[in-house]
């Protein structure tokens, strides 16, 4: 008898600890997408280490930073004279129409899909992250 009520606990124990972990994987998939997507779009021109610079800026602390606001990068002048900064909406859209969004800027990007948007977004996001 004991043998059996232990099973149980033990059962129930395990469900409780799959419905716990269930959205850390869920975070876990959407984190390595997110870094893909980055990497397959993103990585060519910029990189996430700080002061970093290839063709364009580096990405590191982007949300919350005014546009073209690193002293030592050189933007194109709609972005040093944007008055923006970055967050998911402006960051979306720019990365939906670089073009559309900010006429004149550099990026040679011909926008990206939404689910591509999101993931990128959030991976940049999760990094700001403390």
């Amino acid at each position: 008898m004991p043998r059996y009520r232990y099973s149980s606990h033990l059962i129930a124990c395990l469900v409780l600890a799959t419905l716990l972990l269930a959205p850390l994987t869920v975070l876990a998939d959407e984190f390595a997408e997110g870094e893909r997507s980055f990497r397959a779009q993103c990585v060519g021109c910029h990189s996430i280490d700080p002061g970093r610079h290839l063709a364009g800026p580096s990405l590191h602390g982007l949300f919350g930073r005014p546009a073209g606001s690193l002293e030592d990068f050189d933007y194109s002048p709609v972005l040093e004279q944007a008055d923006l900064s970055w967050n998911r909406k402006n960051l979306d859209a720019f990365l939906a129409g670089p073009q559309d969004f900010l006429p004149g800027t550099r990026m040679v990007l011909w926008g990206l899909d939404e689910r591509t948007r999101r993931h990128i977004i959030d991976y940049l996001e999760s990094l700001a992250a403390p």
